[in-house]
């Protein structure tokens, strides 16, 4: 099988696995911290609060990974 077919493959089913709950926790602080930081220079007390948010998301991630 070549390379590009593997790849296809591997893509192929990936779009039908469902994500775990500490994927979508992972996802969702990702983007917050994202959106925290491009907010850090322009309005502090919303950054500073989407970055507490995405601390209980952090601590929420941590406690799934300790589980299973």
């Amino acid at each position: 099988m070549s390379m590009v077919a593997c790849l296809a493959s591997n893509n192929m089913f990936s779009l039908f696995k469902k994500k775990s709950p500490a994927d979508k926790l992972q996802a969702e602080f990702d983007k917050l911290m994202k959106e925290a930081h491009r907010l850090s220079t322009v309005n502090r007390a919303e950054s500073d609060a989407l970055y507490a948010k995405a601390d209980e998301i952090g601590k929420e991630i941590d406690k799934l990974k300790q589980q299973g």
